[in-house]
Formats: C-alpha cells, structure tokens, sequence
C-alpha cells in the first residue's frame, strides 16, 4: 500500500491521489514478483464471483508462489489493494485426534446441559457451532502493540464436520485485510476457547484491532474460556510444565511430529516476509492447526474429567484437584465424593483430602463428621498439623461443650507447634501466647464444670 493511501485511512480530509499516479501504481503492482507468479482475482462473497475468473486472478494483484499456496490449500481474501491468505481444512466428526473422536464434543455439551452446573467451563445452552477454538501466532512472544499478528487459526465444528480455517497476514501493512477475512467468518460465533487467549492472544487481538478499527466490523462480543486456567488447576503439581504441547503428550495421548516450535515461528514469518515464499511457513501453519484442534481434544476431556468421571481414568491427584476445583465454585457436594475417594485410598493425598472433608462438614455445621475427618487427619503424619488440632478444639469448645477434648486438642497442637518451630530455631511469640491464652481459658471452663459436678453430688 503507497504511503498516502496510509495517510488516507489515518487522515480522511487528505486529498485523493490523481488518476495518473493511481495508474502508475496499478502499472507497477500488474508486474510479477517471480517467474512462477500468476495473476490472481479477487476473493468475493459467492454471489458476488466471477465463475469465468480463478480466485487467484485479480486485474491488480498478483500472489507470488500461487501454486504453492494451492498445494498448502489457502486462497487469497483481497482487499482494496492487499490481500490476505486463508487456508481451511476440513475433518470427519468421526476421525480421533488424540484419545478422543471430535464427535466426542457434542457429547461433552450435552452433559453440561444436563449437570444445570454453572462453571467455568460450562458450554449449558451452547451448540457445538457456536464454540470458536482459537489461537494466534505472532511476531514477538510478549505483548504490546509492536507485537504483530501475523496468523489468526480457529478451529470450529460447521455443518457435520470441524473446519479448521487460518487468516494469513501476506505483508505487515495488510492488517486490515487480515481483520476483514477473519471478522467476516466468527461473526457468528459466541464462544472462544483458547489456551492462555484471556491473558495473550485475545488481548492481542484488540490491540491490533485497535488500529485498523475505522475500516474493519467491530470485534463480536463472545464468552471466552481459557482452558490453560482449567490445566493447570489439574496438573500443575504433577506436570514440569503447563505448556500445550506437554499437555497433549502427557494426558491427551497426542503426538507431533516434525512439529515446528513455536518459538520459531517469529523468524520464520520474516524469512516469508523477505521472500514472499509460502514454503518458510508451512511448518507453522501446520503448528497452528495441531493447537487449534487439540483445544478441542482438550476441551472434551476436562469436561469429562469434571462431568462424568467414570468414561475417563483419573489418578488420586486428578481426582483430588477436581475436587478443590469443584469447592472453590461452590459445588460442595460434588466436591465431597471425589475427596471421598480419596481419603478411602493409601494415596499421599489421603490425609489432605480428610482435611477438606472435614472443613467442608464444618461450614455444614455436621460437627461430628468434621470432628471424626478431623481425627482421622491427625494420624498422617504430614496434615495431622497443629491447625487440625485447633480445628477440632475449636468444635469440642464451641459447638460440643466437651472442654476435655478441646483442651486436649489444644495441648496436642502445642506441643507439635513446640516441637516444629524447635527444628526451625524460632518461636513466635504471639502464636506462643494464642496457645497458652486458650489453654488457660480451657482449663478455667474445665474448673467450672468440675465445681458444678462437686455442687450438685453435695446436694444429693
């Protein structure tokens, strides 16, 4: 684009170029690149193409490597006088992308439906086509707006089938063409799944859209959820990383190869830039449309994982972290069979799954299940803690009137409190005198109550 058509979209009272100095440019953009380019034509609406014309062919605009771009199946999306590539491809429901056919997500949303649950990942009153699961590719690794995208991939269930479509940026200075191809197909959609996309790529995306926003549609309004909050509340103890392409191998049964890292793909979008030559990128296009339909695999099984955990193998850690996941949205029933399970095992996390029980039973006000949990955390070495003692003391005292077991509790915590901060060589002194202050406190409630037995056998 000449630069005073640049000032032109920036400036709208800036004078129109002559007709001679649109035609030298027209002249200059009508000679080939390479030896191999072909002329090409612009990308319409169907009921607006040329059938006579290939959508390669445009009377201005002519695609370097062409044929390559046929062979990667991208078509040019033109603008006024840029254009923008689109590649799609399209998958049966039935074929399986790691341990899951994508016919699995219709599944998936029908028992959201029926949980009635609200969560975080709920996909309730959604269609399988209303879910847009997204991913960019970028010039830098961090945000800001020097950082371009160069690469808009979605993936996205259409008419019995999941289409994978990727919006191509062809020339750094033809983001509004880029905007206009990709904001013309998600009109429709109403919820973005994406991996990190809350804090990177769609925070990116109003950036960039920011720019270009007087010559693009408005950016839709969608639902987004972010299933890199959903991995790491599951695995971020058990994996080294929450990276996707861990994820997929360790717990999607997923497996790139010849995979292009992601890291790369910054130089390797230069190396295109300089050479126009679609060749450079095929890797990350191919990168690009692995991400976006392991979202998908992703998806399905977390939601198995939270909604029907019978049809998939969980281990004690999983199982445990549903769990917490479940408590912190408020489902404590739900919660309560899975720390259930695990408290019955001789996993680790036994002991700290009958703590969660018993602060669960707690805030029910079921004193006894909280106290008996309570009691049986404290023969784990590890969570019987000087705070399941206070815990327990706390319902003898207040709720039971058993001073005997609360000063005893009492006793039991400060003792494990004494005998921790000895190996640590320090003392805190106001824990020191919030133990001694409820000891003494027990022991005059302990005095009274035996005054009052002593009162009443006198007057027998």
């Amino acid at each position: 684009m000449s630069l005073k058509n640049k000032l032109q979209r920036m400036k709208k009272h800036l004078t129109l170029e002559s007709n001679n100095e649109q035609a030298d440019r027209q002249e200059k953009q009508a000679e080939p690149k390479q030896q191999s380019d072909i002329s090409a034509s612009s990308l319409q609406r169907p009921e607006q193409s040329d059938c006579k014309r290939s959508v390669y062919e445009s009377p201005q605009i002519q695609i370097p490597y062409a044929d390559t771009w046929r062979r990667l199946q991208a078509k040019p999306f033109f603008g006024e006088e840029e254009y923008a590539m689109v590649r799609e491809v399209r998958y049966p429901l039935d074929m399986i992308h790691g341990n899951y056919e994508f016919s699995a997500l219709l599944d998936v949303i029908d028992k959201w439906n029926e949980s009635g649950m609200e969560h975080p990942l709920s996909a309730a009153n959604k269609r399988p086509e209303d879910l847009l699961f997204f991913d960019t590719e970028t010039t830098g690794l961090h945000g800001g707006v020097g950082n371009t995208i160069f690469l808009l991939g979605y993936s996205k269930w259409e008419q019995d089938e999941v289409v994978v479509r990727q919006h191509f940026l062809t020339d750094p200075f033809s983001e509004i063409t880029l905007y206009q191809s990709f904001l013309a197909d998600v009109k429709e959609s109403k919820q973005l799944v994406t991996y990190n996309g809350k804090a990177f790529d769609w925070p990116q995306v109003k950036t960039r859209h920011t720019l270009v926003r007087n010559d693009v549609p408005a950016l839709p309004v969608f639902g987004h959820i972010d299933l890199l909050h959903g991995a790491r509340r599951l695995w971020k103890n058990e994996l080294v990383s929450c990276r996707l392409s861990i994820v997929e191998q360790q717990k999607l049964g997923i497996r790139r190869l010849e995979d292009i890292p992601g890291s790369l793909a910054p130089m390797l979008y230069f190396e295109y830039v300089r050479e126009q030559n679609p060749e450079h990128i095929a890797g990350v296009l191919q990168h690009n449309e692995v991400d976006v339909l392991s979202l998908i695999t992703l998806y399905i099984h977390i939601s198995y994982m939270l909604l029907s955990a019978e049809s998939v193998t969980m281990s004690m850690e999983e199982r445990y972290e549903v769990a917490r996941w479940y408590e912190a949205i408020g489902s404590e029933q739900l919660a309560l069979s899975h720390y259930k399970e695990v408290a019955r095992s001789k996993h680790p996390y036994a002991g700290r799954a009958k703590a969660a029980l018993g602060h669960i039973f707690k805030r029910q006000k079921e004193w006894s299940k909280a106290l008996y949990c309570y009691d049986a955390c404290l023969q784990d070495k590890e969570w019987g803690t000087e705070e399941i003692c206070i815990e327990a003391a706390k319902i003898c005292e207040h709720q039971l009137k058993e001073y005997d077991k609360a000063y005893a509790y009492t006793k039991m915590a400060f003792e494990r409190w004494q005998k921790k901060t000895s190996y640590l060589r320090q003392r805190n002194k106001s824990e020191r005198e919030m133990y001694e202050k409820r000891l003494l406190r027990l022991e005059k409630k302990l005095e009274q109550v035996s005054e009052s037995l002593f009162d009443e056998e006198a007057t027998r």
